[in-house]
């Protein structure tokens, strides 16, 4: 039976704290949040699966608070949502029998892409106002790309944010706070779908997870206020610093 110490418990609350943040405005808090639950000796497959308390969570805080802000668009749900499930239920079946290391390349490769188009063409990661959104239903390219960050999400989880404002905003053209509403709520979608597999299987450890969660919640509803109220500019560049990050944290564990 695992043994948690106040130090412990309080590192994994302000951990969670710096990822509802960072997951919130971008991608990648759970390269920190994985490693603190291992350090409380959770075996990796087991900390994987209870991460996902925190994730669900912070996304369900940051679902609402951007639907109240008025800056999640609810006509694009469905047609959003399809893929982004779809590939999560995938996802969250391979991680039943596939190691994690099998996807890593595809982390790896997604976020250096997302550092190199944000750096050397930021208009497509960050587009300019008046560009118009493109359809899901009208985009193959935009459905594909869903399913694919379901599929990861579902699977793995960290570094997804990046990979659905590739397809948010990249593909689909939503301006980064639109995105990052979006991502959320797709976010939420397949981390709940994960959940409910994991917890089945009876791999997900609630104490810690629940402990993770107050932490995410506090970041997200920090993190919603300073997506409205920051410039997409300085959006576009946290995002593309935690590319960079968080595939240096990747390349690491």
């Amino acid at each position: 039976m695992l043994e948690y110490s106040p130090l412990l418990l309080a590192l994994l609350v302000a951990t969670g704290f710096i990822a509802g943040i960072i997951n919130t405005l971008a991608g990648g808090g759970s390269s920190l949040t994985i490693p603190a639950l291992l350090l409380l000796g959770l075996p990796a497959d087991v900390a994987n699966a209870t991460n996902r308390v925190g994730v669900f969570l912070q996304c369900l805080v940051g679902t609402r608070g951007f639907y109240n802000a008025g800056r999640l668009d609810t006509a694009d749900m469905g047609p959003v949502l399809v893929p982004t499930l779809l590939g999560g239920l995938l996802g969250a079946i391979l991680a039943a029998f596939l190691p994690v290391w099998v996807l890593k390349p595809m982390l790896l490769g997604s976020m250096v892409l997302t550092a190199l188009i944000i750096l050397l063409r930021p208009a497509a990661i960050a587009p300019p106002d008046g560009t118009p959104v493109r359809k899901v239903n009208d985009s193959i390219v935009g459905w594909m790309a869903l399913f694919i960050a379901g599929i990861y999400g579902g699977f793995v989880q960290a570094g997804v944010g990046f990979i659905l404002i590739a397809a948010l905003s990249g593909v689909l053209r939503y301006d980064l706070v639109r995105s990052n509403a979006l991502k959320m709520l797709c976010s939420l979608a397949f981390t709940s779908v994960a959940l409910a597999l994991f917890a089945i299987e009876g791999m997900v450890l609630w104490l810690p997870g629940l402990i993770l969660g107050v932490g995410t919640m506090a970041g997200a509803m920090v993190a919603v206020k300073l997506a409205i109220k920051i410039s997409q500019n300085t959006l576009k560049w946290f995002v593309f610093i935690m590319t960079l990050v968080t595939c240096s944290a990747a390349m690491v564990f």
